[in-house]
């Protein structure tokens, strides 16, 4: 009866307790760059999203194009179905990516 509430738990803990690292350390190595006279304007780093949202989106289409080819493959051929959808998810997904960064090279250069 306790095993199925400690899972729930300890991954709650597990996640907790990495955040709690990653947060205090941080924090330390933070002070201890103010301290040593290091400009705090470098933490507040300006992002740029627009690229990160045209990668995720360009990885979607491709694994939505690898599940629709794996789907044909799976209904033409007599390739084992598992096999159709993972190589063409990881196929079309990594052309995503590839893609994307053809495109953001090209940004850059311009």
């Amino acid at each position: 009866m306790a095993e199925e509430i400690l899972i729930p738990l300890a991954f709650f803990a597990s996640v907790f307790g990495i955040l709690y690292v990653y947060f205090t350390a941080r924090n330390r190595e933070r002070m201890s760059m103010i301290e040593k006279g290091v400009d705090p304007s470098i933490f507040t780093s300006k992002k740029n999203y627009s690229n990160m949202t045209l990668k995720f989106g360009m990885l979607l289409v491709g694994i939505s194009l690898g599940i629709l080819v794996g789907s044909l493959i799976d209904e033409y051929t007599t390739l084992p179905e598992e096999v159709g959808y993972f190589s063409m998810i990881f196929l079309f997904g990594g052309l995503a990516l590839i893609v994307n960064s053809i495109l953001e090279e090209k940004k850059t250069k311009s």
